[in-house]
């Protein structure tokens, strides 16, 4: 029997969105806020994010969820209370010449809401970080104001917060079902026992069919691992180092642990999980030497660069990238995020806010609309015009 009183509202996974959105709920009022995470807090993609805060991407609504999350994140102290350490780097991107007006029209979307993102010159380009070689033509997008934090930093912070909240975080608990009748969520049934509730938010990362697919909804996703690997600079390795996105091979990368990088490499070593619960966190030999070939093409001196390890994360990836967000049909009290492709990191103060939104007045100021699974219907699936590396997932 459970000793505790029974919540008003039930959040499913204490990664950053579900941890974020319980703060939000918290922070409007309402009283009794559960959080259920079957392992840790951070325990899955959330944990292992390059927690890279930028905002660009080649669509207005991302565009704004992101700018939120940049928002946040750079006064993050200021409004939970306990600090993540961001640190403005500033943001790069690389696209092939071709891509150039796709570029263009996507930085535009940017500067419309009024990101100072532009292209720049090879010039302004070694003003920035001088290690960057651009022989292979690439043309380059800029914005200032982005950065980086912490990951689990953020997600401890938020913990803190939210146990001051009065906020409670069941540990090593799973929930096993979703329990509904008559079109509505009664609660959910966990490895615990059952919690009566007729709001649930699910934000259950790489675990989302388990919970989904026995009330029917099969939704286009399937987990999936991103891999990172960090290297510790050579000598001659300039310090400034901005974030980056290169289009062109098929990479991200951040500053972090002070002279180290921390990057992925995506183009063609994405594996699809059949288990989410079988899931490796390690990285091999093979990937760590693709990791180096492809950061030295950009930045030449990081061929010397040494190995210092790295690990696989879990992520929950649609077919076209784009997370999932809001109520799903069928199952009114029913709200989440979910398929996120390992994006959501920076955009999880938005999505926090928006999922409470909903639980709390049925509505959001933001425009979901684009992100419901309806969008899938007969085959469907978001795509950008303006898109330079539709293939991609966290780089998106």
């Amino acid at each position: 029997m459970r000793a505790s009183p029974l919540p008003e509202v039930v959040v499913v996974g204490a990664g950053i969105v579900g941890l974020s959105t319980a703060f939000q709920l918290a922070s409007r009022g309402v009283r009794d806020v559960t959080i259920v995470e079957r392992r840790h807090v951070g325990a899955g993609a959330s944990g292992k994010s390059g927690a890279i805060i930028r905002t660009h991407y080649s669509n207005e609504p991302e565009t704004r969820l992101a700018l939120e999350g940049l928002r946040f994140f750079r006064s993050f102290g200021e409004r939970v209370g306990v600090e993540c350490r961001f640190d403005e780097t500033g943001f790069l991107v690389f696209a092939d010449p071709d891509d150039r007006d796709s570029l263009e029209a996507n930085l535009g979307i940017q500067a419309a809401l009024g990101i100072p993102a532009r292209i720049i010159d090879p010039d302004e380009l070694r003003e920035i970080d001088p290690a960057v070689s651009v022989d292979d033509g690439a043309v380059v997008g800029y914005d200032p104001t982005a950065g980086v934090v912490d990951g689990m930093a953020a997600c401890n912070a938020f913990a803190t917060a939210l146990g001051r909240l009065g906020v409670r975080i069941e540990l090593e608990t799973t929930v096993t079902a979703i329990r509904h009748a008559g079109g509505r969520v009664t609660g959910v049934t966990t490895t615990a026992g059952d919690l009566d509730t007729d709001r649930v938010v699910i934000a259950p990362g790489g675990w989302a069919h388990a919970l989904l697919r026995p009330l029917g909804l099969d939704l286009p996703m399937m987990p999936a691992t991103s891999r990172i690997a960090v290297f510790r600079w050579p000598h001659d390795r300039d310090h400034r180092h901005p974030v980056a996105i290169d289009h062109r091979h098929g990479l991200w990368l951040r500053p972090i642990f002070g002279e180290h990088t921390l990057l992925g490499a995506e183009r063609g070593v994405r594996r699809q999980v059949a288990d989410p619960d079988l899931a490796d966190e390690t990285i091999d030999q093979q990937y760590v030497e693709l990791c180096r070939e492809q950061l030295a093409r950009r930045y030449p001196v990081m061929r010397h660069a040494v190995g210092r390890g790295g690990w696989t994360g879990l992520v929950m990836r649609s077919v076209d990238s784009r997370p999932i967000i809001g109520p799903f049909d069928g199952y009114e009290g029913l709200v989440g995020l979910v398929g996120d492709s390992g994006t959501s990191f920076k955009t999880a103060p938005a999505v926090g806010r928006a999922l409470a939104e909903l639980v709390t007045s049925g509505a959001s100021e933001f425009d979901l609309a684009p992100f419901h699974a309806s969008r899938f219907a007969d085959g469907g699936r978001w795509v950008d015009p303006t898109e330079t590396a539709p293939s991609a997932s966290i780089s998106r």
